[in-house]
């Protein structure tokens, strides 16, 4: 499984996200466009900065050409009978300075949009549905929250012009950015809310913020004692949106790490959100990027009387529930009849689930299960970078040297997918990079350099 990590030592909000994302791989360009895609006048800058020595990426929302995050008015909340009441700010962290002190808004602003205009304006731009889905459904939650707070409808919460826009951005972004990462979970830390006060529109609350913890209802949250508001209510709605799962450090192989940084930069603290991305590791059994051998159980029926739709929820089942591999070979049984041969690999301790399921799932009566040796070569996931994002390719090594190498299917079909583009371009394009940004090999590995450049003038 394929999981992002978000460690919120620092907090989240929706601008540290998108610089996560970034640092991590994903495209600008994609951002970019996504932001065109919202017709709202707005745009991304995007900087590197340094938060206590880390070097991590900062990004901006730009409306009229002035950042979004330095306007009189933040990004806030209102519901009508409060049309002037000042929210505190949604941005990167800078409402609240690091020792706690607030800075009072004063400009009105006459324009604000309902969450009915906001859906609107995410299902007209030319988005991915997965992620429209989940930009919606963050919003909604914010809507929801403010609504429980001060008792009126969901409806008739509103958001002021600038805060909107800057928050429409953080939100739509992040959530274009989360799903072109491919994964099939979100994991989080447990949150640093931060401490001290913060403006909200009756008085000085208490960090979190009203909004803020009631979207982190269930989530495990902490403080470490710094006097400043660390979670804002776009990073809270962002990560109930993603049905992030909570926990410590996961497991796994990490195959790209991104810095996103907050716009404080306070003395002997790094103000920024650290996401790792990779693939999920059972510690309790070898794996197979080890190589050399290890034993597994070969599961094996035949059936002849049994629906193909049922074969293939079948396969879907098997491998789900943690099966190496399923294949389905035709056979000639009894009576003329053609049948087909379902074998099962998998480790000894899930052999009883899978005889489950194949009992429970298929017509079968009897099913073979042997014990196998399995020689498997050293495999390396590649992060590779292409103009569409972040492409996973599979290296295979015997004895240290690469013997075959090829792009992940399912992240260039997701590519593919997601940019509208042909699938066979996107993986000649994987090729391509990683063959360009491929170390020389050692001298030695003078078949694996035979094979690369030899690829090479394939794809060319």
């Amino acid at each position: 499984m394929r999981v992002a990590y978000f460690e919120c030592f620092s907090g989240i909000s929706g601008d540290m996200i998108l610089g996560s994302l970034l640092h991590s791989g994903i495209s600008e360009d994609l951002l970019q466009r996504t932001v065109a895609a919202l017709n709202i006048g707005a745009e991304l800058r995007v900087s590197r900065v340094d938060r206590s020595g880390i070097s991590a990426t900062k990004i901006d929302v730009l409306v009229d050409g002035k950042s979004a995050e330095l306007q009189p008015e933040p990004a806030h909340s209102h519901h009508h009978s409060h049309a002037n009441d000042h929210h505190h700010h949604d941005a990167g962290h800078s409402h609240a300075s690091s020792n706690g002190e607030h800075h009072e808004h004063t400009r009105e602003h006459p324009h604000s949009r309902s969450l009915s205009v906001i859906r609107e304006i995410i299902n007209k731009a030319q988005l991915p549905q997965a992620a429209r889905q989940t930009a919606i459904r963050a919003f909604e939650l914010l809507g929801e929250a403010e609504a429980g707070i001060h008792n009126v409808s969901i409806e008739s919460i509103h958001f002021h012009e600038v805060g909107a826009v800057d928050a429409i951005v953080d939100i739509v972004c992040a959530a274009v950015g989360c799903h072109a990462l491919g994964v099939d979970e979100f994991i989080c830390s447990p949150l640093n809310v931060g401490g001290g006060t913060v403006k909200c529109a009756h008085g000085e609350f208490p960090v979190p913020a009203p909004a803020t913890l009631a979207l982190l209802k269930g989530a495990p949250v902490y403080s470490s004692g710094i006097k400043a508001e660390l979670v804002t209510p776009t990073g809270a709605a962002l990560i109930r949106a993603l049905d992030c799962r909570f926990a410590g450090f996961p497991p796994m192989k990490v195959e790209s790490i991104g810095y996103g940084a907050g716009s404080r930069n306070p003395d002997g603290h790094a103000n920024v959100l650290r996401i790792s991305i990779g693939e999920l590791v059972d510690v309790a059994q070898p794996t197979d990027s080890e190589g050399g051998h290890e034993e597994v159980m070969v599961l094996e029926t035949t059936v002849d009387d049994l629906n193909p739709q049922v074969m293939g929820y079948v396969t879907e089942r098997l491998l789900a529930e943690g099966a190496l591999d399923v294949f389905i070979v035709p056979a000639q049984m009894k009576k003329n009849r053609p049948g087909s041969l379902l074998t099962v690999l998998c480790q000894e301790t899930k052999a009883p689930d899978m005889r489950a399921i194949l009992f429970r799932e298929t017509s079968t009566i009897g099913i073979r299960t042997r014990r196998e040796r399995r020689d498997c070569l050293e495999r390396t996931l590649v992060p590779t970078v292409t103009q569409w994002g972040l492409v996973r390719v599979k290296e295979s090594r015997l004895n240290g040297t690469v013997t075959n190498f090829a792009p992940e299917y399912e992240d260039c079909r997701r590519i593919a997918e997601s940019n509208s583009v042909p699938l066979k371009q996107v993986q000649q394009e994987s090729i391509a990079a990683y063959l360009a940004h491929k170390q020389p090999s050692p001298s030695g590995d003078a078949a694996a350099n035979k094979k690369l450049a030899s690829t090479k003038s394939h794809v060319a």
